[in-house]
C-alpha cells in the first residue's frame, strides 16, 4: 500500500516529468476512478492547463496547473508512473495525462480503491483535505503530542488515524513503534510525555530516509526487512516477533523491545 514516502516519490516523478509542461490530452480509460468529475469535465479543466510545482499531503498528491488543482490519492495498488509516447498501455492504466513533449503520466490503479478528484480552486481543496490531521513529515513536535493526547484509542490505530496524523500506513507504523520501544496496544493517552518526544524523534528518523528510498525500504536492521519472514525475529534483539491484528490491520512487533508500560 502507497504511503508517504511513496507519495513523495510520485510527487518528485511529477515534478520532474510534468513541472511547466503543457496538458495536451486527457484519457480517461476508466472513469471508476473519478470522483465528483466525469471525463468531459476532467478534459475540459486540464487540457490546455500547465502544471506547476505539485505538492503532497500525508497521502494525497496535489498536482497543481495554472488552474484547477488534480487531486490523487492511491489506495492500496495506486501509481503515477512516466510512460514514453511508444510505451503499451497496461491493463491497469486508468488515466492518461499527455504532455506537450509526448510523454505521458499515467495514473495506475489495479484495485480502485480510490482515484483522482478534480478542485476548481483552493477552497475545494481545503474542502477535499479538511478531515485531515497534520502532514507526519512535517509536523512539529508540539502538535505531535498534542494529537496524540486527545486520543483514547491503540497507538497503532491512532497513529493510522488520518485525521490524526496524514501520511502513515501500517508497515510505518510498526516501524516507528518498534524504533521508540512501544507496544502497539498501549493507549496513545497514557504515554509519558518523555515517551511522545522519544515517538515524535523516531517518527522523523524512520520517516526521512523511508521517503529518500521512495518507499518504506525492507532493510535487514529494520523491522519491515523481517516482518515478511516465515519464522521473524527482531533485528535488534532476535526476539521472536508478535502477530496480530489491530483495526483489521496486520501488526508486527517485538515483546523485549516493546514492553509492557504498565
Amino acid at each position: 500500500m502507497p504511503e508517504l514516502p511513496d507519495v513523495e516519490g510520485f510527487r518528485r516523478v511529477l515534478a520532474s516529468c510534468a513541472k511547466g509542461r503543457v496538458v495536451r490530452r486527457v484519457d480517461v480509460r476508466d472513469t471508476g476512478v473519478l470522483h465528483g468529475v466525469g471525463t468531459r469535465g476532467l478534459r475540459d479543466a486540464l487540457e490546455g492547463r500547465r502544471f506547476a510545482e505539485p505538492e503532497r499531503h500525508g497521502k494525497w498528491l496535489l498536482a497543481r496547473t495554472d488552474g484547477p488543482t488534480v487531486l490523487l490519492h492511491f489506495g492500496m495498488t495506486g501509481l503515477l508512473l512516466p510512460a514514453g509516447p511508444g510505451d503499451a498501455v497496461e491493463a491497469h492504466d486508468r488515466v492518461l495525462f499527455t504532455l506537450d513533449d509526448g510523454r505521458q503520466l499515467r495514473y495506475r490503479d489495479q484495485r480502485k480503491l480510490r482515484g483522482l478528484w478534480l478542485a476548481h480552486d483552493d477552497l475545494d481543496v481545503d474542502r477535499l483535505l479538511a478531515r485531515l490531521g497534520p502532514d507526519a513529515l512535517t509536523v512539529t513536535r508540539d502538535d505531535f503530542e498534542t494529537a496524540l493526547r486527545a486520543r483514547r484509542g491503540a497507538l497503532k490505530t491512532t497513529l493510522t488515524d488520518q485525521s490524526v496524523l496524514a501520511g502513515l500506513g501500517n508497515l510505518l507504523a510498526d516501524e516507528i513503534l518498534w524504533r521508540a520501544g512501544l507496544r502497539p496496544d498501549r493507549r496513545a493517552r497514557d504515554l509519558t510525555p518523555a515517551e511522545l518526544r522519544r515517538l515524535h524523534v523516531q517518527l522523523g528518523r524512520t520517516l526521512r530516509p523511508a521517503v529518500t528510498a521512495g518507499r518504506v525500504p525492507p532493510r535487514p536492521s529494520w523491522l519491515t526487512g523481517h516482518r515478511d519472514d516465515p519464522d521473524p525475529a527482531c533485528p535488534r534483539c532476535g526476539t521472536h516477533l508478535r502477530r496480530t491484528r489491530m483495526g483489521g490491520r496486520g501488526t508486527v512487533w517485538c515483546p523485549r523491545c516493546q514492553p509492557d508500560g504498565d
